[in-house]
């Protein structure tokens, strides 16, 4: 079955199970440091508290088997080692059979996480990893050619990823269709970078480029994913060039990272030798696909195949879901961002006092986050692609109502001085001590102009507007 095996896609394949492996490595890495004060046994959402309301059916999870802190360790540990095996190639070099199975286990023990992880695993580049984890588990191995159809699934992902955000933006906000957007995007986004400041006072004309490049980006330039090389190629680079683009203005955990490694599934080994000449990508002896390999490929690239009816009702649909799932695998979701702009940014301030009773002449302290707006004389940090996941979480919290669990349950947290949750804060305005009250104010934020950041040197002026959470204690 000659036209099974793609003999000029060896490049393609190393980056994308490297490239992917190394993501997970990652995921498994931000597990280590954040799930246990998130969602462990003494979290905001303790997951015990989960799984006794949500069966195996609705989320499947080796966690309801039994969940403990200490077997949440071990599965990160795995995930890490496992993960870590793959960015270095070893299970690579034999059978195909070997990374495939490493490439499943990474997918379900991420899966598990994810199952089980609820608010805060509800972002969409979740699924999009653990879609392209039982993806690249199908690459093969160094002993056999990259499977044609397993390469033109991930083009298929990176199809839905790009066009579908594209057409959630022209059915959504008008600021995307006269091209306005990014008058507000950089200054309102979840969580800025270094950068954003100097891309927010980009000339307004240039905005409008950027704006209008976005849409060829990903109304236009995905179709060519699947066009005949070299088109093809230059597609994947457009797509990894605009995806730099927005790596160097805002902080978007591994979104944009593994975007761009989905793009290399279109990036053929001549190509690159063009940039590299002489090199050659193909391992020393590569045979022909046996069948006892091609039969579960081509089942893998069945399953996907039927499973994405969903996805792709979805994209021609005019109430397209954006960042969907249709199944419980997170196998074939459906993808797409920022359908509507904010056009001012509102930031959830919290602080304490040690006060016994509040009055207004009381101080208050402010806990400080590690990538989210706070002191205006903070400059904005960079962090992705790791993910901080309160940070995340104080952003939607503008949108919504201090009766969210996880926000009543962090407070409480706040509180009893909980130091789990105080690491996952940039600074403990009472250094490890117990507040007597907390509060929650409303702030409206927005970048200092040139003058004042001249001036004053604030990243940021912001005006309070009224109280999201009046002082409470334990009491």
């Amino acid at each position: 079955m000659e036209w099974f095996d793609a003999d000029g896609y060896y490049f393609a394949r190393q980056v994308l199970q490297r490239g992917v492996a190394g993501v997970y490595l990652l995921g498994f890495a931000v597990v280590l440091t954040q799930f246990r004060a998130l969602l462990g046994e003494r979290g905001l959402l303790p997951v015990p508290a989960f799984l006794a309301r949500a069966s195996w059916r609705d989320a499947p999870s080796l966690f309801h088997w039994r969940y403990s802190d200490r077997l949440l360790l071990g599965v990160a540990w795995t995930g890490v080692a496992v993960a870590l095996s793959l960015v270095l190639g070893l299970p690579q070099a034999g059978p195909p059979w070997v990374p495939l199975l490493a490439f499943l286990l990474l997918w379900f023990l991420y899966l598990s996480i994810v199952n089980v992880g609820q608010i805060f695993y509800g972002f969409g580049w979740e699924s999009l990893l653990l879609e392209a984890g039982f993806l690249a588990a199908f690459l093969g191995s160094d002993q056999v050619p990259p499977p044609v159809t397993v390469l033109f699934l991930f083009r298929w992902l990176l199809f839905r990823l790009e066009f579908g955000a594209g057409m959630i933006k022209i059915r959504g906000d008008s600021v995307w269709r006269d091209l306005t957007a990014l008058y507000y995007h950089h200054e309102t986004q979840p969580m800025p970078n270094p950068a954003s400041w100097w891309f927010h006072h980009l000339p307004k004309p240039l905005h409008r480029l950027e704006v209008l490049g976005n849409h060829i980006t990903q109304l236009v330039v995905p179709f060519l994913l699947f066009a005949p090389q070299p088109v093809s190629t230059v597609a994947a680079l457009i797509v990894v060039v605009t995806q730099g683009w927005l790596v160097l203005s805002g902080n978007f955990a591994w979104l944009n990272v593994l975007t761009m490694l989905l793009a290399f599934s279109a990036l053929d080994d001549r190509a690159v030798q063009v940039l590299l000449p002489g090199v050659s990508f193909a391992p020393g002896a590569v045979g022909k696909s046996p069948l006892a390999w091609i039969i579960p490929v081509l089942a893998a690239t069945a399953l996907m195949v039927y499973l994405s009816y969903w996805p792709l009702r979805n994209l021609v649909s005019r109430r397209q879901l954006m960042n969907a799932g249709f199944n419980r695998w997170h196998l074939a979701n459906a993808y797409g961002a920022f359908g509507s702009i904010t056009r001012r940014r509102y930031e959830v301030v919290l602080e304490g006092t040690r006060e016994e009773v509040p009055a207004p002449d009381t101080q208050w302290l402010e806990y400080e986050f590690k990538g989210k707006p706070g002191d205006p004389r903070r400059m904005p940090r960079q962090f992705a692609p790791w993910h901080l996941r309160l940070d995340w979480m104080m952003w939607f919290l503008a949108f919504g109502s201090p009766r969210e669990r996880w926000f009543q349950s962090l407070v409480i947290h706040l509180l009893q001085a909980d130091p789990a949750v105080l690491r996952l804060l940039r600074r403990d305005p009472f250094d490890g001590d117990r507040p007597r009250w907390v509060r929650a104010r409303y702030y409206d934020y927005r970048f200092s102009s040139r003058s004042e950041r001249r001036d004053s040197g604030q990243w940021w002026t912001r005006e309070p507007v009224t109280d999201f959470l009046r002082p409470v204690s334990l009491r």
